[in-house]
């Protein structure tokens, strides 16, 4: 199996914009989920490819996250997980993350925005990439 298929079996979720592919792959964790309290957690981790010809740094992130109930949360900040990564074309970034919910079940879905570099290290323009529609489903043994 190529690099290239294993990486797309292993995340379920992609999306391409601009050169750059988001992809994710998210799992449930009953070992850190209180269901009996009515808490449900996820990882995800997210692959961020740089296809294109630019030097994109990755400014904030901007994550709408909704619940079985259809409750919505908005979580926007710099970074991810504490980084701004720098990504040269052909460059990819990986961090993990957490999602809990309330429910059993729900979706992320969002956007990150990169500014891209110029050679001299001058800032250019804003770049918005779309992350994926995931969904957020604990197995139903586990609630």
């Amino acid at each position: 199996m190529s690099d290239r298929s294993f990486i797309k079996e292993l995340f379920q979720h992609a999306a391409t914009t601009n050169g750059v592919t988001v992809r994710v792959a998210v799992n449930f964790l009953p070992e850190q989920s209180r269901i009996e309290a009515g808490k449900w957690f996820w990882v995800y981790h997210i692959r961020i490819e740089n296809d294109s010809d630019r030097t994109l740094q990755l400014v904030t992130r901007h994550w709408r996250i909704t619940d079985g109930r259809g409750a919505v949360n908005l979580v926007e900040g710099e970074g991810v997980v504490g980084e701004t990564p720098v990504l040269s074309p052909g460059q990819s970034h990986d961090y993990v993350s957490g999602c809990p919910l309330a429910t059993p079940q729900g979706s992320m879905e969002g956007y990150y925005t990169f500014r891209e570099i110029h050679p001299d290290g001058s800032q250019g323009d804003s770049v918005l990439v779309p992350i994926p529609h995931f969904p957020l489903a604990a197995p139903a043994t586990a609630g």
